[in-house]
């Protein structure tokens, strides 16, 4: 499907260029509620209702008014939740029986970044059928139904508490955090509120970091993109542990007690072996940027693997197509169906940490069977859609990397699904060999792109 706002994760841009207006906004809001409207099925006299939540960013005020008045316009009412992680929102819809939530966010981007993404009544993504026929909407004049089918909007005041009381029965009864010292890092985004209550209140000490928002410090430094803060943070107060989650609190980074960091891979591997020990683990589902050895030693556990495209709602869908609970993204998106319909950073740390006790074990200790490859990875200013094997200099610019690393390695290009930039990545078990391979592969494309 050829889409003109949607990415893979939502729309998503700079604020104040097209899309990410208050104008376009309103039209979204219109064009969504539009096709709520229609597909509701309500009953007579009822209007379909929809959640809205947003990070920290100081655009959220704005494009949540405009979201909020096309969907009143279109005879959706409106819940206002404010300040509140992706999952939550996903979650709410779904516990408040609602048609949809939206959610204003960019995620990990800087705070001049902002988008919009949605989720289904069941508290999944969007399919696609209905994004695309959301776009064919946006393209129709908004025609504002009468004041009597106006949709009405309120505020949910205790969206955080029921979302810190869901996250927290993903966690073994069996099992708490007393004893351990965690240092939390919120991004200064929509975690600030919600995280450090679920780690503390599960018996942990909790340090928090990053929970002092201000609309325009959201990933500034912090959080899973810029784990630095945590790891100083972590060796500073003599923690156990320490906890990055993203600007919208769907990712997840972690960092042992010495420093070390530990990505969505490796944290991946490390939920999918406890499970594969306590019960029959069919599968787990990657994406083509996973590191060649976790699925290796998923592999030699007997565990099968699979490899989507790279997008959470990509390893969704390989999910439910399988019928496997597990899944995730290097970048720290890890999904456990069994315990939510989304990736959520708070729920992966738990099953995590619910690994680590249970072992009476380490981080370290648990992941130690894993040896990533080095990977390298570099993002090259690109229109879009960008179609690489159109160029015949960045074909055969990688036929000759591909003949160089051998089995041992591989190369993949793609577009960005979030920015506008063209993402090129070399894996292999020399890492001086992948290092120099990437530089000269991104140069190729750096001049034909």
């Amino acid at each position: 499907m050829t889409r003109k706002y949607f990415g893979t994760d939502g729309i998503r841009g700079k604020v104040g260029k097209s899309p990410i207006t208050p104008e376009f906004a309103m039209r979204m809001g219109f064009a969504a509620g539009t096709v709520l409207v229609k597909h509701a099925g309500m009953a007579k006299g009822e209007r379909p209702a929809v959640l809205i939540g947003k990070d920290t960013r100081v655009s959220g005020y704005m494009l949540e008014a405009a979201l909020e008045a096309g969907f009143s316009a279109a005879g959706v009412d409106v819940m206002l939740v404010g300040p509140l992680p992706t999952p939550g929102v996903a979650y709410l819809t779904r516990a408040l029986r609602l048609q949809i939530g939206v959610v204003i966010s960019a995620s990990h981007n800087p705070y001049d970044d902002n988008g919009v993404k949605f989720f289904s009544a069941a508290g999944a993504k969007l399919d696609d059928e209905v994004e695309a026929e959301i776009e064919t909407q946006l393209d129709r004049p908004m025609r504002c139904k009468d004041s009597l089918q106006l949709g009405k909007a309120r505020r949910i005041d205790d969206a955080v508490g029921r979302y810190v009381e869901f996250c927290k029965s993903t966690f073994p009864q069996s099992l708490d955090l007393r004893g351990l010292k965690i240092v939390v890092d919120c991004a200064h985004g929509a975690a600030y509120h919600v995280a450090p209550h679920v780690f503390h209140e599960l018996g942990a000490e909790v340090v928090s970091i990053g929970v002092s928002p201000d609309g325009y410090n959201i990933n500034d430094r912090v959080g899973t993109t810029f784990t630095g803060t945590l790891s100083k943070a972590v060796r500073v107060q003599a923690a156990d542990l320490g906890i990055a989650l993203d600007g919208d609190g769907d990712r997840l980074i972690m960092i042992d007690a010495h420093g070390k960091r530990y990505d969505g891979d490796q944290l991946l591997y490390v939920i999918a072996r406890a499970r594969a020990a306590e019960s029959d683990l069919q599968g787990v589902a990657g994406t083509l940027m996973t590191n060649l050895a976790l699925e290796l030693a998923l592999r030699k556990m007997g565990v099968d693997f699979g490899r989507a495209k790279v997008g959470d709602r990509y390893v969704l869908e390989m999910m439910q197509q399988r019928g496997w609970t597990l899944g995730g993204e290097n970048s720290g998106h890890i999904i456990c169906l069994d315990k939510h319909t989304t990736g959520d950073g708070i729920i992966s740390a738990l099953q995590v940490l619910a690994a680590v006790r249970s072992s009476h074990s380490t981080l370290a200790a648990l992941s130690r069977d894993l040896t990533l490859y080095p990977q390298v990875l570099f993002n090259v200013p690109a229109q879009r859609g960008f179609d690489w094997q159109r160029q015949p200099m960045i074909v055969q610019a990688v036929r000759d990397s591909e003949r160089l690393l051998g089995e041992a390695g591989r190369v993949l290009l793609r577009s960005s699904g979030t920015e506008a930039v063209f993402r090129v990545m070399v894996e292999g078990g020399d890492r001086k060999k992948v290092n120099m391979l990437a530089r000269r592969l991104a140069a190729v494309v750096a001049r034909h792109a």
